[in-house]
């Protein structure tokens, strides 16, 4: 009976902790997230791009270099977006389009990474400063490598094609 109340006292000093282990999954995350740090790209959990979703989804941003600003557009999975949107290739459509086109080595790398991107890749964005991958990191961090050498060779690409140009100081202008 002693055996069985010591038994019982040390499950519930140790159940506390074993609650606060992390899963595999987030493990695995956190592991990936490291790994994207170290390769120079930015890991942040922001708002979804995606309508109705209230969660903060996983977004690894390549930054464009500083004097190379890229287009703006959001690209979104065909299940996540509406059949009004605009298709890209087969299964991406456009919810907002760069406005000037893509040139055609670009497009076609474009077209090609997006055929290798996981399933769980949701959308693809790209800004002034980034080019935005949003997904549920499904993959380890050897296939993630190969996929972040893809996005880093795509936004190179898109680099120095901003869909705005970059505002001058106005020198001559008096201040009063």
């Amino acid at each position: 009976m002693v055996w069985l109340i010591i038994a019982a006292v040390v499950g519930l000093v140790f159940a506390p902790a074993m609650w606060l282990r992390p899963s595999p999954r987030e493990q695995r995350a956190t592991t990936l997230r490291e790994a994207a740090r170290q390769a120079g790209i930015q890991v942040r959990l922001d708002p979804s791009p995606l309508h109705q979703d209230d969660r903060r989804r996983p977004a690894y941003r390549w930054v464009y270099p500083p004097r190379g600003r890229g287009p703006d557009f959001l690209l979104l999975r065909d299940a996540e977006a509406s059949d009004a949107l605009k298709p890209f290739i087969e299964g991406w459509r456009w919810r907002k389009e760069p406005l000037h086109a893509l040139p055609a080595a670009v497009r076609g790398r474009f077209e090609a990474l997006l055929a290798r991107l996981p399933a769980d890749a949701v959308a693809v964005e790209s800004s002034a400063e980034a080019l935005i991958l949003w997904w549920d990191e499904s993959l380890g961090t050897e296939a993630f490598a190969a996929m972040a050498a893809d996005m880093a060779e795509l936004r190179d690409g898109l680099a120095g094609r901003p869909d705005r140009p970059e505002r001058q100081p106005d020198l001559g202008s008096p201040r009063g």
